[in-house]
């Protein structure tokens, strides 16, 4: 990630937007039974700590020139969205 992103990512004071999300209740309970034992004031910043590592990890992925010109690649040989999305998933999981 850039340094200036990172900077602003880092400030507290950022503007916030209200969502809704559908999450199953069990997935709630185990939010809010393990955010306090992970120093976490409430279920919900612990849901944005985990939200934000998944993107960062991923925006790292797709940030990474080589990675944007392979894709470029992949769509000018005919390679789909779809398939190149499939093997994106793959490599983040890994």
């Amino acid at each position: 990630m850039k340094p200036e992103t990172l900077k602003k990512r880092l400030d507290k004071n950022r503007p916030m937007t209200t969502i809704t999300v559908r999450i199953p209740a069990d997935v709630i309970e185990d939010l809010k039974r393990v955010a306090p034992l992970l120093g976490f004031s409430g279920h919900q910043s612990l849901a944005r700590t985990y939200i934000g590592q998944g993107l960062r990890s991923d925006l790292e992925l797709l940030e990474n020139d080589a990675v944007l010109a392979l894709i470029a690649s992949l769509k000018r040989h005919g390679v789909t969205d779809e398939v190149i999305q499939e093997a994106l998933v793959d490599v983040a999981q890994r």
